[in-house]
Order: structure tokens, then C-alpha cells, then sequence
């Protein structure tokens, strides 16, 4: 079962970040492959985000859990290109206090489903967590 890991540091404090990150539907706003997204059955825990990547591709994710207190999102992937199952990620903030500027991690494990896959399918996993970090780093400078 392959395991992804990326963070980083952005230069904004923690609500800041939080505000932009938080709401599920809102990755075409600061993830860069993303073109548009749309929300199934409401807004809340269990709603499916329908999103579209600008080469075409399409993914079904699934919100398991939102966390204001934590600063913590966890969701699944129902449907998508990549050869995945059982696929679980979440991302958290976490206030870097000396400097008012923000942790972010981001991972992910999954079970690949074509053989062979393994290490071509985690490095996608982990260039998509490290453009969305690094897009949030330039957006919030």
C-alpha cells in the first residue's frame, strides 16, 4: 500500500490559509490542474466534489471529515483515472507560532490496482499535493 507524504511552509497565518482551504469545492481557486468543480448531495461531510483537471481528466472525492478546530480535511476518491482504490487523503495546518506562518501536510495511502503502478502512480499523487502547496505559497507570498 503506497504512502504519500508532502508539507510545506506558507507565508500566511493560519486562518488565512484555513479560509481558502477549507471549503471542498473551492480547488480550482488555488490548485493550478484543476479547471472547475461542482458539489454532490450538499456541502457537508459525505457530499461528493465532482471535479474536472485542465487536461481532461475527471475525479469523484468524497468529504469524510472537516475539522475547524484542527484545521484538517479527509476525503476518498470514488472515481478516477488514476488506477487507485481504497484511496484515503487528508491535509492539516498547523500554526507555526514564532512566525504567524502556516504548516501544511498533505498525504495519502491507497492500494494501486494495476500491477506495475505503484511508483508512477505515487509520484502523480505527490506532484498534485506539491503544486497545490506551492500554488498556495506563491498565492499568499
Amino acid at each position: 500500500m503506497p504512502r504519500v507524504y508532502q508539507s510545506g511552509v506558507i507565508n500566511a497565518e493560519i486562518d488565512k490559509v484555513w479560509n481558502i482551504v477549507r471549503d471542498f469545492n473551492a480547488l480550482p481557486e488555488w490548485h493550478p490542474a484543476i479547471s472547475h468543480s461542482e458539489l454532490e448531495n450538499g456541502t457537508g461531510v459525505g457530499c461528493i466534489r465532482h471535479f474536472f483537471l485542465k487536461d481532461g481528466g475527471e475525479l469523484r472525492e468524497k468529504l469524510l471529515a472537516l475539522s475547524d478546530i484542527n484545521y484538517s480535511c479527509t476525503y476518498c476518491i470514488v472515481e478516477s483515472p488514476m488506477p487507485v482504490k481504497n484511496y484515503v487523503a487528508d491535509f492539516a495546518l498547523f500554526k507555526i507560532t514564532d512566525t504567524d506562518k502556516t504548516f501544511m501536510h498533505w498525504y495519502a495511502y491507497f492500494d494501486v490496482t494495476e500491477a506495475g503502478m505503484e511508483e508512477e502512480t505515487s509520484e502523480t499523487v505527490k506532484m498534485v499535493f506539491n503544486s497545490g502547496i506551492k500554488s498556495l505559497q506563491k498565492m499568499l507570498g
